[in-house]
């Protein structure tokens, strides 16, 4: 009997080293819609409405935490949200794992919400459809600018495909996450959508119904852009 409660503990805890918190995954999808709710709360510090309107995806990873996955590296898991084909509302969150990169650790703190606009087609579909994404590789990606909409009028936003942003201890800033990797949570796919073997590509682009939990993250995307300008 000791044995086995050993090897329990054991298994439990490399669940834990490899990342993978006892936290629901329905509960991070309620953690996401508190961070975007929060970042587009303070409209001085906010992600600028116009590029908001113009992203394709919005990729949400909450608590982000450093060394997690790796030494020195970083690791979190989250979620992608694209428009539907209309450019009018949202589609179900396709889970996501990020992981390596400095993902904005410079503005404090060993945790950090994390927000990625997706700017583009060709960005979500390489996003969405790549079984691993590199951040400032596949697609080039520009640390995004905060507040009113003119400081969303600079070289460096209207070429990137990816804008990126990192929170932590209540600061908010645009920060540089190349060296990062995306990819698909599959353990997230199988317990919100019933088959770890489905591709993010059928959740986003096949109008796969979104699980109950999604319901407030999916509000916020329509409450502070429902439908995306040209």
């Amino acid at each position: 009997m000791m044995i086995v409660r050993s090897l329990v503990s054991a298994l439990a805890l490399s669940g834990l080293v490899c990342g993978q918190a006892p936290s629901s995954h329905a509960d991070r999808l309620n953690q996401a819609a508190t961070v975007l709710e929060e970042v587009m709360a303070v409209k001085d510090k906010a992600i600028p409405q116009d590029l908001m309107d113009k992203a394709h995806c919005a990729l949400i990873v909450p608590g982000m935490k450093k060394g997690a996955f790796v030494v020195g590296g970083q690791f979190g898991r989250g979620f992608a949200s694209c428009r539907k084909a209309s450019g009018q509302g949202w589609s179900a969150p396709a889970p996501i794992r990020v992981e390596g990169g400095s993902v904005g650790f410079q503005i404090g703190g060993s945790e950090t919400d994390v927000v990625m606009l997706i700017m583009n087609a060709r960005g979500a579909e390489r996003l969405i459809k790549s079984s691993k994404f590199a951040v400032g590789g596949e697609a080039s990606a520009a640390a995004g600018p905060v507040g009113r909409t003119s400081s969303a009028e600079t070289d460096v936003t209207m070429r990137a495909e990816i804008l990126t942003y990192s929170r932590s201890r209540g600061a908010f800033a645009g920060v540089s996450l190349k060296g990062s990797t995306v990819r698909a949570d599959s353990d997230a796919i199988g317990d919100l959508y019933g088959n770890n073997r489905m591709k993010n590509e059928q959740i986003v682009y096949g109008d796969v119904p979104a699980p109950a939990a999604a319901a407030r993250l999916l509000a916020n995307l329509n409450k502070y852009s429902s439908r995306m300008s040209k």
